[in-house]
């Protein structure tokens, strides 16, 4: 039992992880900084860690599909990230792949 446990927590995890790149860049059409992003995406029931949101949006940056600005007048400072063009063409194919795949896979798996 242990075994099937480890299996279906790692082929969740596999799926999560092909599904982050769309949900993080859905909630970047507004500037949005980190600990937002994880917060956000916790309460909406797509639980990410920290460490997971920060390198993904650095990645997205140099990928240049989103683009960011500091924001130094408060207290803390932080860093704002959006999507840029290119990220919302990026996002709008990736989204439409995600839909057509799905429709694919449950009309494969409702058989």
């Amino acid at each position: 039992m242990e075994d099937f446990e480890n299996t279906f927590e790692n082929v969740s995890i596999e799926l999560r992880r092909g599904l982050t790149n769309l949900v993080v860049l859905s909630q970047c059409k507004r500037p949005v900084y980190g600990y937002e992003l994880v917060k956000s995406l916790g309460e909406q029931g797509f639980p990410i860690e920290a460490n997971t949101v920060y390198p993904l949006l650095r990645r997205l940056e140099k990928q240049g599909l989103l683009s960011s600005d500091w924001d130094t007048s408060t207290d803390k400072p932080r860093k704002y990230y959006q999507i840029s063009p290119e990220g919302l063409r990026f996002y709008d194919r990736l989204r439409a792949q995600w839909y057509e795949n799905n429709k694919t896979v449950q009309e494969i798996i409702e058989e």
